[in-house]
């Protein structure tokens, strides 16, 4: 893929990065329209929970089979595939009548977006073997990965404003057609692991295990955490990953070589994830619920407060962090990324009841801009760079996987701390809006703690290699060494 000319790779890449765009903004775009379905279709309180959650079970679930088949069968053939099954749900999500139906259709979805998540990263490192141009372009991808979500808001509270909930889901069906289109013009066709066949029985025990895994964490907070169900399900979960072990002990071809955790920057790289997914997602959630409720902003205006933070956070993904990565590694970068990442949270726990956006929202915004804007990035380059080629598709499956969970669990754990603050706020006296701000700065805290905690692991643990400048020699995957090589 090295071989394609400058122009077509990076024609390429935005064509990845908006097939990649449409699965990211589906997590949070859904959210602001969550009133709007509840009432056309009629759903519970409780049931529409499965409008967001039929998505998360489904995604979470297939992240590691997808990464595994793209390396198996070629990484734009399982693309292709997985963007087309994202787009036709997508449709049936929009012409929806039933609740059934959306909820069904939703699964379907998570289903295409788990093997588009896990393949697009794969093909971004294929496209670009070149040190300079990789991290330049791991930069673009990061920013569509961690800036779609606020994203979402703003995109959702605009269609479900303007035209009706219906358009959040039909607005990805040309936008998939033109991404099949265009991939198959300019991403060449590559490869898999010719006779190497797929580990069923592993496929299907670690899909079963992360399935029920992320239904328990969904589900945790209306069900209570010490429940029978809660419990019940984390421990299925458990006893079916320790039989996904020992059958990838066993068999000749496994699903996960377990290898894979012996590659310290992709087993550092997935905790931090975890982290940084749970703060991220006190981002996205808290201060939309905190701007809504508290302070009675409509979902336009909600989305309108996030673009001052994703517009730093484009700038810097674009075009600072790649030299950030070129000149002092991943763990500087990750390390000061995370850090003022945390800061911008610690703002929102302070943020009153009768805030103001200049003072009380949009300096909270712009360093959570710049914290992600410099920390995704070399984030995504430490999992994926000492990972050989034929088993891209894997890693960057077990880092989405380590995402998803991280975000799902966080929120879950969030909500519960913000839930229970409330509560006892409310309980002793306080008011509603501010029994409803007391609990959601407990939550900013806990996830500025997130924060700061992937700060000091990444910075601590992900290893570099200092080899003399100008060395010259290539390491695995096409990496140059630099005078401090991070890998």
């Amino acid at each position: 893929m090295s071989m394609l000319d400058s122009r077509t790779r990076w024609l390429a890449l935005l064509v990845l990065c908006l097939g990649d765009l449409m699965i990211v903004l589906d997590v949070t775009i859904v959210g602001v329209a969550l009133p709007s379905i509840r009432t056309d279709l009629g759903f519970t309180e409780s049931s529409l929970a499965w409008v967001v959650n039929a998505y998360l079970i489904a995604f979470g679930g297939f992240l590691l089979l997808g990464g595994r088949l793209g390396d198996l069968f070629g990484h734009r053939k399982l693309f292709l595939v997985g963007i087309a099954v994202f787009t036709a749900a997508s449709l049936v999500c929009g012409l929806s009548t039933t609740q059934w139906m959306l909820v069904t259709a939703r699964a379907v979805q998570g289903l295409g977006a788990a093997v588009v998540s896990a393949v697009a990263l794969s093909l971004v490192m294929m496209l670009f073997t070149e040190t300079a141009e990789r991290a330049k372009a791991m930069g673009i991808f990061g920013f569509v990965a961690s800036g779609g979500g606020s994203v979402g808001v703003l995109l959702g509270g605009v269609l479900t404003d303007v035209l009706s909930w219906h358009w959040i889901f039909l607005v990805n069906v040309p936008i998939g057609v033109a991404v099949v289109a265009l991939s198959l013009r300019l991403i060449p066709a590559a490869g898999g692991l010719a006779g190497t066949k797929l580990d069923l029985a592993g496929a299907v025990t670690v899909t079963a295990a992360l399935m029920i895994a992320v239904y328990a964490i969904v589900n945790g907070n209306a069900e209570g955490w010490t429940s029978a169900q809660t419990l019940g399900r984390l421990g299925v979960a458990a006893i079916l990953f320790v039989v996904f072990l020992v059958i990838e002990l066993r068999v000749s071809a496994p699903l996960m070589p377990l290898r894979m955790f012996r590659l310290r920057n992709l087993s550092v790289s997935s905790i931090v994830g975890i982290l940084w997914a749970g703060a991220m997602f006190a981002w996205f959630f808290l201060s939309a619920l905190y701007l809504q409720l508290v302070l009675g902003y409509s979902p336009l205006e909600v989305g309108l407060a996030f673009l001052p933070g994703n517009l730093v956070m484009m700038a810097l993904s674009i075009g600072v962090s790649a030299k950030l990565v070129m000149r002092y590694g991943v763990r500087i970068p990750l390390g000061v990324g995370l850090g003022i990442a945390s800061l911008g949270l610690l703002w929102f726990a302070r943020a009153p009841v009768d805030g103001t956006f200049l003072v009380d929202v949009l300096p909270g915004m712009i360093l959570l801009g710049f914290g992600a804007g410099i920390a995704f990035n070399p984030v995504l380059m430490a999992a994926m760079s000492d990972v050989q080629p034929v088993e891209a598709g894997l890693a960057s499956g077990i880092v989405n996987t380590a995402f998803m969970m991280g975000g799902a669990l966080g929120l879950a754990v969030l909500a519960s701390v913000a839930a229970n603050r409330t509560e006892t706020l409310a309980s002793s006296g306080d008011s509603q809006l501010e029994a409803l701000t007391g609990g959601y700065h407990a939550s900013f805290l806990l996830g500025a703690l997130f924060a700061a905690a992937g700060a000091v692991i990444g910075a601590a643990f992900l290893r570099t290699r200092t080899m003399p400048a100008g060395h010259g020699a290539e390491e695995p995957h096409g990496v140059p060494a630099t005078a401090e090589a991070d890998y």
